[in-house]
């Protein structure tokens, strides 16, 4: 992948974990007004720039990858916390997500990218979180009829070597799958996402861009694997 120009600093500075911290310990609504002007600036506006400056590596690992730097309906998700169904009522959230999706897909649930800053919880993700009935039944379909194909990917060298596999799994086989199918383990899954913890000093260096590209290309042929068997392209 095209390295970013290295003589720009990392958008991100310790600004903005800190604000996160401080949000984490005061979780209400008169806290977030009177420090909306922090917020603007130490995490907004370098998620913005984040973006920006991955807007050609992304377009390098796909043209159907969206890296959109807004304020709203961009990459950057929501900072507010919808509580309507939640038992907890914090109205923000105190991470920072940051979605490269598929174009085709609209949402969360296709394959995509993402970037979670967290103060001690970063990382990266690859693949598609708890798609709905139809793309996962696609997937494992996709899976039972390339299986070389599948083990070809999911244990590529660059892949296996950064990327564990994460979410929940079903606990029984799925309808119609032989609960002692070879790849059983794989097919119970809900989520098929490849996640790499980074630490938070990571974002700050001077080549996070390039690092945080590195990482995504390696999970290049995964992306693949998960959109041909949506049928979507890559």
């Amino acid at each position: 992948m095209p390295k970013a120009d290295t003589a720009v600093k990392s958008p991100f500075s310790n600004k903005l974990f800190a604000f996160l911290r401080e949000l984490k310990n005061n979780n209400d609504r008169e806290w977030f007004a009177q420090n909306k002007t922090r917020y603007e600036e130490d995490v907004l506006t370098p998620a913005m720039e984040f973006v920006r400056q991955m807007q050609p590596l992304i377009a390098k690992q796909s043209r159907y990858l969206l890296a959109e730097p807004k304020r709203v309906g961009g990459s950057i998700m929501r900072i507010y916390r919808d509580t309507r169904f939640s038992k907890n009522k914090t109205p923000y959230k105190t991470n920072v997500g940051i979605h490269f999706r598929h174009s085709i897909g609209g949402d969360v649930h296709a394959p995509g990218l993402y970037v979670h800053l967290e103060p001690g919880a970063c990382f990266l993700a690859a693949g598609i979180w708890l798609p709905p009935t139809e793309p996962l039944a696609a997937i494992r379909q996709s899976i039972l009829e390339n299986q070389s194909d599948w083990k070809r990917v999911r244990n590529n060298k660059k892949f296996a070597a950064r990327y564990n596999l994460d979410g929940d799994s079903l606990k029984t086989a799925p309808r119609g799958i032989d609960p002692k199918h070879p790849l059983i383990e794989d097919l119970r899954r809900k989520s098929f996402a490849g996640v790499t913890p980074i630490h938070e000093k990571d974002f700050l260096q001077a080549d996070a861009i390039d690092q945080i590209a590195t990482a995504f290309a390696d999970a290049k042929l995964w992306m693949k694997f998960l959109c041909d068997a949506l049928q979507q392209p890559f």
